[in-house]
């Protein structure tokens, strides 16, 4: 039977390569934003369903993490660890995804602004078996991680620390695959080639994935390519504050991915830095005051999406990247533009009360504090 990894169909010497754990259901379709074009009068837009990736949490962090849990299993971890504010989205795909995987997790979070969906993701956080350690302060990440591996050497478990949003080549790898099982439905005809995918980016690992994977599939003529469309720009939307989310560190990220494959496969050519470069443009319209606040561009990106049938935004992440879309549509810019969706459309579990309880007091009062979207 195939691969559902689009990047171990082309490449099947890479499955053996490569540790990897199936936790998506692949493909996620691409659909026209039929409601958002009418209400807008604009040229055509589509949107690839990554928040349709999984039933337990989907969104774009599902690819990431089936790379990393592979690396962790494969290094024999008993607890896999992230890092990440208390909302993160790395942090609840990870814990809602650890089960299926067979693997033990832990989360390390900080503080963030209290917006609906950040405490609704760490409720769904603290519905899981996973271990948390709060934090009073990012600037202590480094103490804890610390920590972790002093408990290992005095005979505790042994962890898998992952890089903050798994922004390493193993977790945009994953991404990769997605650009190719996107090229893959461009080639059937599900979708026109876009001349600007569009996306929000926190930790640089989707956008990292995406420049190479779509590179790829222009050399083996998947979409792309002579004769067909040119690869398209990816506008990678700030999320994340400076110096995250520039265009030079997301460029490295996708340079390292490059060479990982070459190393291990010897995929036909590299691409060098500034191929990588040139396809990518960070804008940074939507950011607002800071990271996890929300804007109203970003609220009435939200309603649009909506009431048009597109995918659910949240206030950290895709309000942020829906209102560039819709700026850029409004703009007239060069289309058709694809929505690359990274929110979880999936309902997110509640916690028992008794795991409400043992929810750390400072975090409860951090709850308390939630402030529900704009409307």
């Amino acid at each position: 039977m195939p691969s559902p990894i689009a990047l171990f169909r082309r490449f099947p010497e890479l499955e053996a390569a490569v540790p990897w754990t199936v936790l998506g259901q692949w493909p996620t379709p691409v659909e026209p934003l039929t409601g958002v074009r009418r209400a807008l009068g604009c040229g055509p837009v589509y949107v690839k369903r990554e928040d349709r990736s999984s039933t337990a949490f989907g969104g774009n962090k599902v690819r990431t993490l089936e790379g990393l849990f592979g690396v962790a299993i494969d290094h024999g971890a008993d607890r896999i660890w992230t890092t990440g504010a208390y909302g993160s989205n790395h942090a609840c795909a990870m814990a809602l995804h650890a089960e299926q995987a067979g693997i033990e997790c832990g989360a390390v979070v900080f503080p963030q602004p209290p917006g609906d969906s950040s405490c609704a993701n760490f409720l769904a956080l603290a519905s899981t078996r996973c271990r948390i350690v709060r934090l009073w302060n990012v600037t202590a990440l480094p103490f804890a991680m610390l920590s972790l591996w002093r408990d290992y050497r005095r005979g505790g478990e042994r962890p898998y620390l992952m890089t903050p949003g798994g922004a390493i080549p193993a977790g945009a790898l994953g991404h990769v695959s997605g650009a190719i099982e996107f090229a893959e439905q461009i080639e059937a005809g599900e979708c026109p080639a876009p001349r600007q995918v569009v996306l929000a980016c926190g930790s640089t690992c989707t956008t990292a994935g995406l420049m190479v994977g779509f590179q790829l599939a222009a050399r083996l003529g998947i979409g792309f390519g002579a004769g067909k469309a040119p690869v398209p720009d990816i506008v990678a939307v700030r999320v994340t504050p400076w110096p995250i989310t520039t265009a030079t560190n997301i460029t490295m990220l996708a340079r390292a991915t490059s060479r990982m494959l070459v190393r291990t496969i010897g995929v036909t050519g590299d691409f060098d830095y500034r191929t990588l470069r040139r396809m990518v443009r960070v804008d940074t319209r939507f950011f607002g005051a800071g990271y996890g606040r929300p804007t109203t561009a970003g609220a009435e990106a939200r309603k649009l999406f909506a009431e048009g049938g597109g995918p659910p935004l949240d206030q950290v992440y895709s309000e942020k990247s829906g209102a560039a879309v819709l700026a850029m549509l409004r703009e007239n810019q060069p289309g058709p533009i694809v929505y690359w969706a990274t929110r979880t459309s999936v309902p997110l579990p509640e916690p028992t009360p008794a795991q409400r309880a043992a929810i750390d007091p400072g975090i409860q009062r951090w709850l308390r504090k939630r402030r529900p979207p704009a409307r």
